[in-house]
């Protein structure tokens, strides 16, 4: 790795755990370095058991999510079980912070490992030909070299041209959309691979349910899943029997935010859930991303997110 991460760990009967550090508080680069030295690790710890498993790792995104709207940061009015589970028996990463102010810029740091004022990607790429650069390499390049299988699953918003698609950016399967927000509901611009989607009911129980196929397909080898939701980006689509677990709050957006917010938290129930069930669990790092905090902008739809005790929100 080029940047200092340090790690230690302790040989308990057939598992080891390793604490790790980040020298400095970037988490885009800070994952990267996570897995780097969980490389390091499978690599010294393999002298003791040869046929140790690589790790399986997932990558959960979620998308304009206000700060202080997960259980595990006090929210009251929206309940996030799923997500303050891995907060309570992982690690939380409290000085970790994106290395930009909105969606496809953290998106390219994340990827990448690296700051993407480093390679041209300060800004959100318009509807031309523009993308992450294609001499930067991703993670899922790197993963696949290393003999993993690769999937996306939801939101590219790294360039919609064709030399771009996440299927030649290190990906084996995609499904989702390219651009920077999309209808949960509407069909068109959903592809499977580099064909169109022909039905689609709900995109966030759709992406969930892609996922647990993934996983479970791929169960026996090790894997590597990028799960980005657009869940709670606009538009404000919820399912009606989610809005109405939710009709006590008053406010009509953040009614709506909540019922977005709720159903991503079932399909990250799901899917850890086919991890369990397929006996992986132990063999499985499993992150879970913000990628900008809410959006809080006066006079828009995209107010209804919470970000406290931090100031202001995304841009």
């Amino acid at each position: 790795a080029r940047f200092p991460v340090q790690f230690r760990g302790q040989r308990a009967g057939d598992e080891a755990s390793f604490t790790l550090f980040s020298m400095k508080p970037t988490l885009s680069k800070f994952l990267v370095g996570v897995v780097a030295a969980l490389f390091i690790s499978l690599a010294l710890d393999s002298a003791a058991a040869p046929a140790a498993r690589k790790p399986n790792i997932l990558f959960i995104v979620a998308d304009d999510m206000g700060f202080a709207d997960v259980g595990f940061n006090g929210c009251k009015d929206i309940p996030t079980p799923n997500i303050d589970s891995l907060a309570a028996s992982g690690v939380r990463f409290t000085s970790g912070y994106v290395s930009g102010p909105y969606c496809s810029p953290t998106r390219a740091g994340l990827l990448t490992g690296r700051y993407q004022t480093r390679f041209g990607h300060e800004f959100n790429p318009d509807s031309g030909p523009t993308g992450l650069p294609l001499k930067e390499k991703t993670i899922a390049d790197r993963l696949k070299t290393a003999g993993y299988k690769t999937a996306l699953i939801g939101k590219w918003h790294l360039g919609r041209g064709e030399e771009y698609h996440p299927l030649k950016r290190g990906f084996d399967e995609f499904f989702g959309f390219l651009a920077g927000s999309h209808s949960y509901v509407n069909v068109s611009g959903f592809m499977r691979g580099t064909e169109p989607l022909a039905s689609l009911d709900y995109a966030t129980d759709a992406f969930g349910r892609e996922a647990v196929a993934f996983i479970h397909k791929n169960r026996s080898e090790p894997w590597f899943l990028y799960l980005a939701f657009n869940a709670v980006h606009t538009p404000m689509d919820a399912t009606d029997d989610r809005l109405a677990k939710f009709s006590g709050i008053a406010d009509e957006k953040r009614r709506k935010y909540a019922a977005m917010l709720f159903a991503m938290d079932e399909a990250i129930g799901v899917v850890r859930r086919e991890i369990r069930e397929s006996g992986i669990e132990k063999d499985t790092l499993v992150f879970f991303f913000s990628d900008n905090g809410g959006p809080v902008m006066r006079g828009t739809t995209m107010n209804a997110s919470r970000n406290t005790p931090l100031r202001g929100g995304k841009r």
